[in-house]
């Protein structure tokens, strides 16, 4: 990173900030309140209350949204007649999965081979760091030169919609010029990028019963209709032979433009094991940017253990899909249901149940605040000239501050590059990206400020 003094500003200050994310990765902030308790996300949203009121934040409050949860908000005056930049982060994060698959425990920020490992430590705990870091490295060099409004949300990885109803309710709460979205990631480490679409997402439940009751399947298998192998059935209709999602009347042969994901980069930054295929058809970008994908993200039916010799009288199962820019959530989701209700064999009765649901979302990428963020990231990653790339997952608060804003740019960069493992166990951050981000940040409030 090239010698200024904003990047000799997010240097010095990296060892707080990694004693800050510590503490905030600390707080077990999962907004399923049937897992973890309500009191650790209530925690973290007063972490950052305290941060923001701490940098001269004014008007901080938890908001309590419509979904149960807090999102904390602030506002940062800057100089009279100034631009808004609306800063966006989440501090609700994924369970840890099963935490004897962590090297090191998961609510504990943990260094090791230059990274730091912890739930939410890029997504997005680290995002809200990323903001602190920014604004402090401007404050100590000229001032904040935009009027700030940041908004970190409490329920982003449940997709239950909490702070987009409360945007929609209280439209002039988050209005700005340009919007800050901490929430992508680089399209590998060191290698500038900015998100400019997102896939949506939609998300059901489908619960299928055909006895009364679990019968001996000595007894009365081959006959009785089993409620685990006909959910089975449906799920497996929602594939083609080569893994390709198939819901009926989906289109599924979108094709990315802009920059591609070597087949081979990409089997190593999922980790597929030797000799096992990718699945769907295209290039990988096609696959995971611009194409639908279809997820069983669970299953309820006996484990393994103790499992007894019977025929199953109900199973249910979590689907996702998530849909692709140019698709209709709303409507991807009614052709989600009708499948799955037409698929399910053997008359076996089934109920499908919506829990979440996000629309897809595509920048303009032709706006100023992009040549700004352009020129800011050429400064922070000297010799890397800013990249275009598709996220597949889904931040369904986009599209409402795009619909509440027609005006306001919106930008996605943040600390999920393919070896966070965002979602995974092991979660990491590379304090160096948290580092060049943070001053490309910086330098692109300056840039937009002067435009």
């Amino acid at each position: 990173m090239s010698p200024n003094p904003v990047a000799e500003t997010v240097a010095s200050l990296l060892p707080r900030a990694r004693t800050e994310l510590a503490e905030l990765v600390a707080f077990k902030s999962v907004a399923d309140f049937d897992q973890f308790p309500r009191s650790e996300s209530e925690a973290a949203a007063g972490w950052i209350a305290d941060a923001l009121r701490a940098e001269g934040f004014t008007d901080v409050a938890l908001l309590d949204t419509p979904d149960g949860t807090q999102s904390v908000y602030g506002f940062l005056p800057g100089p009279e007649g100034a631009k808004t930049v609306l800063l966006y982060a989440h501090y609700d994060v994924q369970p840890p999965l099963d935490e004897a698959g962590w090297a090191t425990p998961p609510f504990e920020l943990t260094e090791r081979d230059g990274r730091w490992y912890g739930r939410g430590a890029a997504d997005c705990k680290g995002g809200v760091l990323m903001h602190l870091l920014a604004l402090r490295a401007l404050k100590a060099n000229g001032g904040v030169p935009v009027h700030v409004k940041v908004i970190a949300e409490g329920s982003e990885e449940q997709g239950t919609g909490g702070l987009e109803r409360y945007a929609e309710e209280h439209p002039e709460l988050l209005a700005a010029d340009a919007v800050v979205i901490g929430d992508a990631g680089n399209f590998r480490v060191g290698l500038p990028t900015v998100t400019s679409t997102l896939r949506g997402m939609t998300l059901l439940r489908v619960s299928v019963d055909t006895l009364e009751g679990n019968l001996h399947s000595g007894q009365f298998g081959g006959a009785a209709p089993d409620a685990l192998a006909a959910l089975i059935r449906t799920l497996d209709s929602l594939r083609a032979e080569d893994g390709s999602t198939t819901v009926d009347g989906l289109a599924g042969e979108g094709r990315w433009e802009g920059l591609e994901y070597d087949e081979a980069q990409f089997r190593k930054d999922a980790k597929v094991l030797d000799g096992v295929e990718l699945i769907g058809s295209g290039t990988v970008a096609d696959r995971i940017w611009a194409r639908p994908a279809v997820t069983v993200l669970g299953i309820d039916c006996p484990p393994v253990v103790g499992a007894t010799p019977s025929v199953q009288a109900s199973a249910r199962a979590l689907v996702s899909l998530r849909v692709p820019p140019g698709v209709d959530a709303a409507e991807a989701t009614g052709l989600l249901r009708a499948h799955l209700e037409a698929h399910t064999p053997w008359g076996a009765r089934v109920a499908v149940e919506q829990i979440g649901q996000g629309q897809p979302f595509r920048a303009d990428t032709t706006s100023p605040a992009y040549r700004a963020m352009a020129d800011a990231m050429a400064v922070a990653y000297p010799g890397q000239e800013m990249s275009y790339a598709g996220q597949g997952g889904s931040i369904p608060l986009c599209n409402t501050l795009a619909a509440l804003y027609p005006d306001a740019e919106i930008l996605l960069i943040g600390l999920s590059e393919p070896e966070a493992q965002i979602h995974a166990v092991n979660e990491s951050v590379s304090p160096e990206e948290l580092e060049r981000l943070s001053v490309a940040e910086a330098l692109f409030l300056r840039n937009y400020a002067a435009g």
